[in-house]
């Protein structure tokens, strides 16, 4: 006869999913109304008790969901709400527009080229075009990337805050710290100190794109540089994957000129500033503050 302890992962997981659905019914009834409304209309459009429906709305407020109007007492859709809608909306822009912009540049380099968003584990592949000169490697949709090892990885290190990535990037400087084998140096070079990660930075700023040569595979480099939104915040890495021969040979800058090119153009249809009338570029965030510069600056 089983144990209780056997049995509870799966209640436990039942409970869990029957109570985001019962939850999704309070957020549902706030979102189709046309603005706040006072709880026992949201309890009604929720099917359930005020005394539930108040439960499920005090975590909401609590998480940004949700909040409620001090005066009225009503309860509307919260900043998170707005936040999430806002970043669908985004990643479906950007997806759908890099969908052109990946197949023109597949066909101007020869190189596969793929498009990837942040997750919480890192960046992650969500559109591709296989090249003619990609050899015996491809990539697949939904692949996550090394964020300091690899060159869409070092793209989102740079252009990301720093809070966005450091739980993925202490994870993969103890794990690099760990494996000391022959095999995993050959690869590409180990990224294990915060001075490893600043020039790391420094250089991709400078360029305005990364590069790194046998970091997913022996024999193949990428090339990766950011896309930016309306409010000059980096939404996805677009790269080109190739021979190391090819794309670190003669191929490199033209390719560059092209992978950088095809990005500004996405960034543009997403709103960012465009080029300027010497074709300098204006889509640069700014670097992050540096206390030694600062100081400097302000004693002039």
């Amino acid at each position: 006869m089983p144990s209780d302890k056997t049995k509870a992962p799966v209640e436990w997981t039942q409970r869990r999913i029957q109570s985001i659905e019962v939850g999704f019914q309070v957020i549902r009834a706030m979102e189709a109304a046309n603005g706040p409304l006072p709880l026992r209309d949201i309890a009604a459009a929720a099917g359930m008790p005020p005394s539930k429906a108040h439960l499920y709305l005090v975590s909401f407020v609590k998480e940004g969901v949700a909040f409620q109007d001090p005066v009225t007492g009503h309860y509307g859709l919260g900043r998170f709400a707005i936040q999430l809608g806002l970043s669908a909306i985004r990643q479906l822009d950007v997806v759908e527009f890099a969908r052109e912009e990946l197949a023109a540049l597949q066909r101007t380099a020869g190189f596969a080229t793929y498009l990837s968003l942040w997750g919480d584990r890192g960046p992650g592949i969500v559109s591709k075009v296989d090249g003619e000169r990609q050899g015996s490697l491809a990539v697949r949709l939904g692949y996550v990337l090394p964020l300091l090892t690899s060159a869409t990885g070092q793209v989102f290190l740079t252009y990301l805050d720093e809070s966005e990535t450091m739980a993925v990037r202490q994870d993969e400087i103890a794990a690099a710290k760990r494996d000391s084998s022959d095999d995993a140096a050959s690869l590409s070079p180990r990224v294990t100190s915060t001075k490893d990660i600043q020039k790391i930075i420094e250089t991709v700023r400078h360029q305005g794109y990364a590069m790194t040569v046998n970091s997913i595979n022996s024999s193949f480099a990428a090339i990766a540089t950011p896309v930016f939104d309306y409010s000059g915040r980096i939404v996805a890495t677009m790269t080109v994957l190739g021979s190391d021969k090819q794309l670190a040979g003669p191929r490199k800058k033209p390719t560059i000129d092209a992978l950088m090119a095809a990005a500004h153009r996405l960034s543009e249809r997403l709103g960012a500033p465009g080029r300027g009338a010497k074709g300098e570029d204006k889509i640069k965030p700014p670097a992050p503050p540096k206390p030694t510069r600062a100081k400097s600056s302000a004693g002039r």
